[in-house]
């Protein structure tokens, strides 16, 4: 129970414990951290609009991504989407806000690549640090396997373009609740809890 005047008529995963439900609604995601199994973010989740925003706010807007990137480079962009679903769920306490701001590092990096700099924009935030090392390491390893399977490397560029594309994405999914997981939410539909074979999980962007 959180308000302590209305009666408790629904139970709690979160708080694990009985809440009024006018306390779900209004501290879903703010002060409560909601498991992705409880019934009632589910329902919100299906009800809740998106939030309204400018586009010129999203960052690295000067970066262009081709219409035909998606069918040219799935493998590329799925890459990086399972490498940022992995480097999330290993780090406790993520939330969509964390996730944004290590998309952001990366990609700051990625860039500096492309200027024939190696320099590396780690967050100071020690999540959203974990979750770029986390991205980081598995787009690495990954690499590697795909340039010893099929002798085929992947580019940085392309990797770049990913990245913007999933910083996109964030910002479309997230619901802006302080303790929001919207969007990693949609990493985990897209994936699920078990292991999956690449070629056939379901990409939707």
């Amino acid at each position: 129970m959180i308000c302590e005047v209305r009666k408790a008529r629904r139970h709690c995963p979160g708080v694990r414990g009985d809440i009024c439900s006018i306390c779900c609604g209004t501290e879903r995601e703010v002060t409560v951290d909601c498991p992705f199994d409880c019934v009632y973010l589910r329902e919100a989740r299906e009800r809740e609009p998106k939030l309204d925003y400018d586009p010129k706010v999203i960052p690295n807007g000067d970066i262009r991504v081709p219409d035909r990137f998606l069918s040219d480079q799935r493998e590329t962009m799925l890459l990086v989407m399972l490498a940022a679903h992995d480097a999330i769920f290993a780090t406790q306490g993520a939330i969509d806000y964390d996730v944004r701001e290590a998309v952001e590092a990366l990609i700051r990096t990625y860039r500096t690549l492309q200027s024939g700099l190696v320099y590396e924009s780690r967050p100071s935030n020690l999540i959203a640090a974990n979750i770029y090392q986390g991205i980081q390491e598995r787009v690495a390893e990954r690499r590697k396997a795909i340039a010893q399977d099929t002798g085929v490397s992947v580019r940085d560029v392309d990797i770049l373009a990913a990245l913007v594309l999933l910083q996109r994405m964030e910002y479309r999914e997230n619901n802006g609740r302080k303790r929001g997981r919207a969007f990693i939410q949609m990493l985990y539909k897209i994936r699920g809890p078990a292991e999956v074979n690449p070629a056939e999980s379901s990409l939707i962007v």
